[in-house]
């Protein structure tokens, strides 16, 4: 380390604090002043001198006695603290906090200063033995390979009428014609039709809407008013602020029954190109198996990291759940513009409120945390370590053009503990994963009601389904 400061004493206090004192000898407090008056020198033009040729009672006299003074405890405090920190193996959660501000370096003594820190607590497992999982096999199954057979012929459906008697339920197809018009009487264009089909339940009008059509039949009509909901869903998004009121006339022209294809050779072969069934679930099965060994180590992944986090009953400190809560949502927008997906468009997608998506994401920031901290105890417990040589790894795979430079600017800034910590949690999951007792069970089947997702679940992709 160039920087040549004597030493670094850390005191550990209640609360997962630490007490960090750094003092900084004379000779290198003297050098760092006298180099500052030079910059000062060059920096400044000081009437009656040449640049870099101002004596220190000129600049003092000029910029203030105590200028370089405190210009050099602020490069002392600001550049040795987080190098301090991190080769002390501290792992700071809070930024330092001074009790007192730090005084002024002073030409011949040495300098000294004090702050505390949160650091991230270190907590124990109930167990370190292998956890217990269960998976899905790699090999595609007959029920998944059928599954994906009716995905198909829900794609590729038709509809046909169905009996004039037949009333409208929250689910059916309809067609339907329909007259809108707004508070001032002038008829909506956009939400006006002589026939057009709709989906109940599809979230394209209001829920009020579509209770007024729950059991009518074909031929009959409803008219009625509605108030603009103020977050309106995807045909009334045009009109937010433009009226207070809809009002609808709608007829129901027919209650449609969608028809599924029959799976034969000849439909297979003229709509999705394979020569027969046979060949069609031959290719579904490879590439449904591919999928799964692709999905697998992910899956036995958050397994494995579910199961840990059962054994440990820590209180996550507000300040780690806070830096998780601003990664998720960083990586969701980010997800979000790549997409062009709005963050009200997503949040309709997924069936949520702002409220609960709140709450949710404060849940997985928290989950994230603790995982973490499991992860850390099992490194802990196991004795693994982190080389020099592996941190200089992650830099190379990187793929900066100059990495050698760029962990040295981390060492400056006092960054490198968050590479060791990653490095070594790497370390403990692959452990964790490699010793977890995997029970093989079967997919769940196609028939079954997924429970309803939650911001926390659509957050991260559902590789289950």
């Amino acid at each position: 380390m160039e920087d040549s400061y004597v030493e670094t004493k850390v005191e550990a206090l209640e609360g997962n604090r630490a007490k960090v004192t750094i003092t900084l000898d004379a000779k290198d407090v003297d050098a760092r002043i006298k180099n500052t008056y030079k910059e000062f020198a060059n920096k400044y033009n000081f009437p009656g001198f040449r640049k870099g040729k101002a004596p220190r009672p000129i600049i003092d006299n000029a910029l203030g006695k105590d200028a370089v003074r405190a210009s050099v405890a602020d490069e002392v405090v600001n550049g040795l603290s987080p190098i301090a920190i991190d080769e002390k193996g501290l792992f700071p959660i809070s930024k330092p906090e001074f009790a007192e501000e730090p005084g002024l370096v002073e030409d011949g003594k040495e300098y000294s200063y004090t702050f505390t820190i949160e650091c991230k607590p270190e907590v124990e497992l109930d167990s370190y033995e292998p956890v217990e999982i269960e998976l899905p096999g790699e090999e595609a199954t007959d029920e998944e390979v059928e599954d994906q057979i009716e995905h198909f012929r829900e794609h590729y459906f038709t509809f046909k009428d169905a009996p004039a008697n037949t009333k409208v339920k929250v689910d059916s197809e309809l067609t339907i014609a329909m007259k809108s018009t707004d508070d001032k009487g002038e008829a909506i264009e956009s939400l006006s039709t002589e026939e057009r089909p709709y989906t109940m339940g599809a979230g394209l009008l209001p829920e009020e809407f579509e209770e007024k059509l729950v059991g009518l039949k074909k031929g009959q009509t409803a008219e009625f008013d509605l108030d603009m909901p103020a977050n309106p869903p995807v045909l009334l998004r045009a009109l937010k602020d433009k009226t207070e009121k809809i009002h609808f006339d709608v007829e129901v022209k027919a209650v449609r029954k969608k028809i599924l294809p029959e799976v034969t050779d000849e439909w297979v072969k003229e709509t999705l190109g394979f020569e027969n069934v046979e060949e069609l679930r031959t290719r579904l099965a490879e590439s449904l198996t591919a999928q799964k060994k692709s999905m697998l180590p992910g899956l036995k992944e958050r397994a494995c990291l579910n199961k840990l986090i059962e054994r440990m009953d820590v209180e996550v400190p507000a300040a780690m759940a806070e830096a998780a809560e601003a990664n998720l949502l960083q990586e969701l927008f980010q997800q979000l513009q790549a997409s062009g997906m709005s963050f009200d468009a997503y949040l309709q997608q997924m069936g949520l409120k702002a409220e609960n998506f709140k709450d949710d994401i404060k849940l997985q920031a928290a989950d994230n945390v603790k995982q973490d901290l499991a992860l850390d105890a099992w490194a802990r417990h196991f004795d693994m370590q982190v080389s020099d040589a592996d941190v200089t790894m992650e830099f190379v795979k990187s793929g900066v053009e100059d990495p050698a430079a760029l962990e040295e600017d981390w060492r400056k800034n006092g960054q490198l503990h968050m590479v060791r910590e990653g490095v070594l949690r790497t370390k403990a999951v692959t452990d964790l994963m490699d010793k977890a007792v995997v029970t093989e069970v079967q997919p769940k089947a196609a028939d079954e009601k997924p429970a309803k997702k939650t911001a926390k679940k659509a957050a991260k992709a559902d590789d289950a389904e």
